[in-house]
């Protein structure tokens, strides 16, 4: 990935040709990313990983007022794209547990199944915010770990910090965001 860096550097002094070599370079990155990501997935899965990554390019590409400041603020940007894609088909699939009575859709590739249980994700999605507030960098590798799918090396790579911090970072966003959304189940 340092030819990215060296793209998003070359985008941020004002290079008009640099958002070209970005998208191959950038895309090809985040399919992978998807891809390893779905291969956790159970059998028999209707998810594209292609679709992911489609649907968060374009939300990515359409920002064009964007300054991305390196590999971190990118990729963090690509892991939010990617997290509110999974959270709006989440909210979309627990509307029609609740009868939302919509007219059946034609299945297109871009709509995403969801390993993990509407209510989880959406449990997740609003205690992070609060995580956030009290830890920044522990959000940013729920996002990366929980919606993207990243390993920890990966996270580690991708927010310039040791493994071992990544790792810690991961523990505790877990273990407060277990005790936060069991907080918020109970009461």
């Amino acid at each position: 990935m340092s030819d990215a860096t060296r793209i998003l550097r070359s985008i941020e002094q004002g290079d008009p040709k640099a958002p070209e070599q970005l998208l191959p370079l950038v895309y090809e990155e985040l399919r992978k990313l998807a891809a390893a990501r779905m291969t956790q997935e159970p059998p028999g899965q209707t998810l594209q990983a292609t679709a992911l990554v489609h649907e968060a390019w374009l939300k990515l590409a359409g920002s064009e007022r964007q300054q991305w400041r390196g590999r971190e603020h990118f990729f963090g940007a690509a892991a939010e794209a990617m997290r509110r894609i999974l959270i709006d088909k989440a909210r979309r699939k627990a509307s029609q547990k609740r009868g939302g009575n919509q007219p059946p859709e034609e299945l297109h590739e871009s709509r995403i199944e969801l390993s993990a249980p509407p209510a989880e994700i959406l449990a997740v999605h609003d205690a992070l915010d609060a995580l956030a507030a009290e830890d920044r960098l522990a959000a940013e590798v729920v996002k990366l770990r929980y919606f993207v799918g990243m390993t920890i090396p990966e996270i580690a790579e991708a927010l310039g910090m040791a493994p071992r911090t990544a790792d810690r970072c991961w523990s505790f966003a877990r273990a407060w965001l277990k005790q936060t959304i069991e907080r918020e189940r109970r009461g």
